[in-house]
């Protein structure tokens, strides 16, 4: 089985810097996996804040995770500086594919990959909801497929 290749920056739509810490390298010397998903859920949140796409503390509308990933092919660790790269590869009726990437310093080539899917539900009632109008309309400018 052959693994498909990892992506380069000009496939992502937007980025979102995240400094490396002393504490997020494991005993071998490289960044903990845990650290990959901290710095994809935090480029998905710096995302969501800046387009005030969701209200975190009194949104009737929420985000939450139902699938995550990861997929490494290369180091990263202190000092890297780190760049994620972040486009919407699928955008359903209730739930967006969050694709993320990261490169490392001056890296064209990701270090590592990897999706969130979020499910969009009603914050009383934690059901699933349809991505309201004006949350479909900003998840639309960084997709990269007919959705």
């Amino acid at each position: 089985m052959s693994r498909t290749p990892p992506g380069r920056r000009a496939d992502y739509r937007y980025f979102s810097a995240v400094t490396t810490r002393w504490r997020d390298n494991d005993m071998y010397g490289h960044m903990n996996n845990a650290v990959y998903f901290s710095f994809f859920d935090t480029a998905v949140s710096h995302f969501e804040v800046e387009r005030n796409m969701i209200d975190y503390t009194n949104g009737d509308v929420i985000g939450v995770a139902a699938e995550t990933t990861c997929r490494y092919f290369s180091e990263l660790g202190f000092p890297d500086r780190v760049l994620v790269g972040l486009r919407v590869g699928h955008l359903g009726r209730s739930s967006v594919r969050y694709e993320m990437a990261m490169f490392r310093n001056d890296d064209d080539i990701a270090a590592a990959e990897g999706h969130f899917v979020n499910v969009f539900v009603d914050r009383a009632t934690m059901r699933p909801v349809p991505i309201p109008d004006a949350m479909r309309a900003i998840l639309q400018t960084i997709a990269v497929s007919e959705s």
